[in-house]
């Protein structure tokens, strides 16, 4: 029987850890339950110490062997195949229909391996598959690829085999999927369209100071006669010899900003500094902030609704939202949701959601309709990112234009406002 390390909370609310022998995760839940405890992380107990202590000892033939193993595991794990989100919504949702029509789970992930073209998922559900007639519930069978599917999708089908209702949850699971891949390709094409023709515009831009800004500047030296140029002018040759004798240190300069905010933005820190200037900032932070009010209520919502324990539910929604501003804000409705109190007052006190999602969360809580308050938020917040990003795109337009035309415009008075003297002087 494999063993398992589990964390649990007792009625007291005390934390206890502890490992324990079960045929499944499902008859490890009943067992703690029946002991008084509330389980909120169960997973298999390593055995690298256990097969260490049974393993003979062997001479130096076997140790290498031993470690040619371990290089062999190794690089397997390190290139593992991985089934892609927007794929990975697609068989859910068939999963869901072939168990939803009678078939059996095994008959239906066979299924599903025979139709796919991408080796990947043949691959991954063909291992799947083997799992669970092996005898590993489904829920195990999934978490031997962490790369296709998260902490969310396992615990849904955790709870999905406790309930047996698996084809519901799959179902549902595949709904919340379809819905965060929306909104999640809405703010993603807000962000690129600016940063993509902001792009074009700085390219464009460089190319006219390096190469076309010098060749004015000839002109000029060859018929002013030494005579002294606008400042404006000045101004933009001075940028344009600075981008021509720096313009190695220019680009490293870059390669070395965007390097290091990405090692920044891994920190906890940075990672916190960037989320709450995204949160924040005029345009874009409406689009974020609502969009990560909608990702929270909705998957709390969903793994809720679908008998995730709301501990267990918090912690998979803290570390699946993406945003350290509201993980953070997460962590303390957790501690005092453990402490026995509602969720409500320590979600307002982090002053990042807003006062309506706390008043409906409130009212879920006091009508015992938690998850459906949530989806009702999350529905509402998927409208509102809707009309964000459409009032971006219809603000941003016409600021960059107007923001191309004056730097455009500004180089182009700049070497035009010399050749105005140059012609007096040639009519003189």
């Amino acid at each position: 029987m494999p063993i398992y390390q589990y964390s649990a909370m007792d009625s007291s609310g005390k934390e206890k850890r502890g490992t324990h022998e079960a045929a499944n995760e499902a008859e490890l839940t009943a067992i703690l339950k029946d002991q008084g405890m509330f389980p909120t992380s169960i997973k298999l107990a390593r055995s690298v110490k256990l097969a260490k202590k049974a393993a003979p000892a062997g001479g130096d033939a076997k140790k290498k062997t031993e470690k040619k193993d371990s290089k062999m595991n190794i690089n397997i794990q390190l290139g593992p195949l991985r089934i892609k989100p927007k794929q990975l919504t697609v068989i859910t949702r068939q999963l869901a229909i072939l168990l939803n029509a009678g078939l059996p789970l095994i008959r239906a992930l066979r299924t599903l391996e025979r139709q796919s073209a991408d080796p990947a998922i043949k691959k991954i559900l063909g291992e799947v598959a083997t799992a669970v007639e092996g005898g590993a519930t489904f829920s195990e069978a999934l978490s031997q690829h962490p790369n296709s599917f998260d902490k969310l999708f396992l615990n849904m089908v955790r709870a999905g085999e406790a309930s047996g209702k698996l084809e519901l949850i799959l179902d549902r699971l595949a709904m919340f999927m379809e819905k965060a891949a929306r909104i999640a390709g809405k703010v993603k094409s807000a962000m690129v369209y600016p940063i993509v023709v902001l792009s074009i515009a700085g390219l464009i831009g460089a190319g006219l100071m390096i190469f076309i800004v010098p060749k004015f500047e000839k002109i000029f030296a060859e018929l002013l006669n030494g005579k002294p140029l606008p400042e404006i002018t000045q101004a933009v040759l001075a940028v344009s010899k600075f981008m021509q004798n720096h313009i190695f240190i220019m680009i490293g300069g870059i390669v070395a900003i965007v390097i290091g905010f990405k090692l920044a933005v891994k920190t906890k820190h940075g990672k916190y500094a960037w989320n709450y200037f995204c949160y924040h900032v005029p345009l874009f932070g409406p689009i974020v902030s609502r969009s990560a009010i909608s990702r929270f209520s909705r998957t709390l919502g969903t793994l809720m609704g679908s008998g995730v324990p709301v501990l267990q539910s918090l912690n998979i929604v803290k570390e699946t939202s993406g945003n350290q501003l509201v993980a953070d804000a997460i962590q303390v409705v957790h501690d005092a949701v453990k402490e026995g109190e509602p969720m409500a007052p320590p979600l307002d006190s982090t002053k990042v959601f807003p006062a309506m999602v706390i008043s409906m969360i409130e009212v879920g809580e006091e009508t015992g309709r938690l998850p459906e308050m949530l989806e009702t938020v999350a529905d509402t917040y998927d409208e509102e990112v809707d009309n964000a990003v459409g009032a971006l795109t219809s603000m941003i337009e016409p600021l960059m234009i107007v923001g191309l035309a004056v730097i455009v415009g500004g180089i182009v008075i700049a070497l035009f406002a010399p050749l105005i003297s140059i012609i007096e002087n040639l009519g003189g």
